[in-house]
């Protein structure tokens, strides 16, 4: 009898559901007559023939038992005592008796155990025990019967509790390594920021020295320098503001994570070069732009769209079963839309491929799924991914867009600023001479 993570019933799934279980109760209540039947006496009054009545009415209530547990012990337990009461053999008695065993077994490994399994058991053992009454002839035998009894039940119930405690243990190591994986594609995001930030750096600090070098002989150059430091300073303020606050949380142990990549980091533009090494992989992908494709976009917004593709394209070609697949990303005014569908066999939510498809891409973590959504989510964004109706996989990420840069930026403004640096001498005359 298979058992759910779960320890709540399962719901119905439907319509579709309803005739699977209607089947399963008029089976069970097929139950108790053919026990009682299969007992009592039989044609020719054979005992391999009860024997397999018996085990016929047993059979009638595993459809039941696999959605109601609870109402397959009733329904058996009735059928038990029951039967028991025209004083068959004992033997045709066993095979009810385990049926109970394995139902309350299955009740402490799916149902709350002080409040379901352990009443179930001790109304089981109280049905058995009166049953016994009736199949067992002497004191001795009943008191061993008894014992049996209780140490089959204890058995049974043992070895549902020790199914649900290696369930429960299964499913905290899936929780733990869910975590494990989203504090490494945390990390990793940091050090892919990491190159972001020295990149800007870097940039500011060549154009001040360019600017302090040239802001005697050419004014001009040295304004240009200074738009450009203020632009990208402001832009790297904004990506951290974003970015960090997220990444704050995450794990402080770098142990057993490499060097930060020297290359670039890699964004929209390298979709096509992309698309390449997926051909080569065995899928053609077709690439639409829509909305300003020239609109700029922030570095961190742009590595993560990159990224996202990346892992869908990975996921399509280790898993779709499918020659094509497209890729649409949609420059908004406030948000970038990414949206990556393909017509093949629906992925496994939760799986990533073993390898990436770009030779640029950074090593699998082999939870893809977690590692988009969390990429998503640091930038304040929404994400999904799940099979479509008529079959494939759909992949979507919406992520949010700063303002535009241009108007706080007034490129213009320190024009007239530094224009008068050529009057300080006729300003000073003119302070100069009238001195009372």
């Amino acid at each position: 009898m298979p058992t759910t993570p779960s320890p709540s019933p399962p719901a119905p799934a439907g319509p579709g559901g309803r005739v699977p279980t209607v089947l399963a109760w008029c089976a069970a209540v097929a139950h108790p007559f053919v026990l009682f039947v299969g007992m009592q006496a039989g044609p020719f009054r054979s005992t391999e023939l009860r024997l397999f009545l018996t085990a016929v009415a047993v059979g009638l209530l595993l459809p039941l038992a696999r959605r109601r547990p609870e109402a397959a012990l009733g329904v058996l337990l009735v059928g038990l005592f029951a039967a028991s009461t025209t004083r068959p053999y004992a033997e045709l008695t066993y095979l009810p008796v385990l049926a109970a065993d394995a139902c309350v077994g299955l009740l402490a490994a799916r149902r709350p155990l002080l409040r379901v399994a352990l009443p179930a058991a001790a109304v089981t053992l109280t049905v058995q025990i009166g049953s016994a009454l009736y199949t067992t002839s002497g004191q001795d035998v009943f008191v061993t019967t008894v014992v049996a009894l209780a140490l089959a039940l204890l058995t049974a119930g043992l070895l549902g509790h020790a199914s649900r405690e290696r369930r429960a243990h299964a499913a905290e190591l899936r929780a733990r390594t869910a975590a494990e994986a989203v504090t490494a594609e945390r990390l990793r995001i940091a050090r892919e920021l990491h190159d972001v930030i020295a990149h800007s750096i870097g940039v500011i600090a060549i154009q001040a020295g360019v600017g302090r070098r040239v802001i005697d002989t050419q004014p001009a150059e040295a304004r240009n320098a200074l738009a450009t430091i203020e632009t990208t300073s402001r832009e790297t303020l904004a990506g951290l503001r974003r970015t960090l606050g997220a990444l704050r949380a995450s794990a402080q142990d770098t142990r057993g994570h490499g060097a930060a990549p020297r290359d670039p980091a890699p964004g929209l533009a390298d979709l096509d070069r992309l698309a390449t090494s997926t051909a080569d992989a065995g899928v053609r992908v077709e690439v639409r732009h829509l909305g300003d494709r020239d609109r700029s976009l922030p570095p961190e917004v742009d590595l993560a769209a990159y990224r996202i593709v990346q892992e869908s394209l990975t996921n399509v070609v280790r898993h779709a079963g499918t020659p094509t697949c497209r890729v649409t990303v949609e420059r908004g005014e406030d948000a970038l839309l990414v949206e990556i569908t393909d017509d093949g066999r629906p992925a496994k939510p939760g799986t990533a491929p073993v390898a990436p498809v770009a030779p640029a891409a950074p090593a699998s973590t082999g939870y893809g799924i977690v590692g988009m959504s969390e990429r998503a989510a640091l930038l304040g964004g929404r994400f999904s991914a799940g099979p479509r109706p008529g079959g494939g996989f759909h992949v979507t990420a919406v992520l949010p867009l700063p303002l535009p840069l241009s108007p706080p930026l007034p490129l213009a403004a320190p024009e007239p600023a530094r224009e008068p640096a050529s009057e300080p001498a006729s300003e000073t005359a003119q302070q100069g001479t009238p001195a009372p």
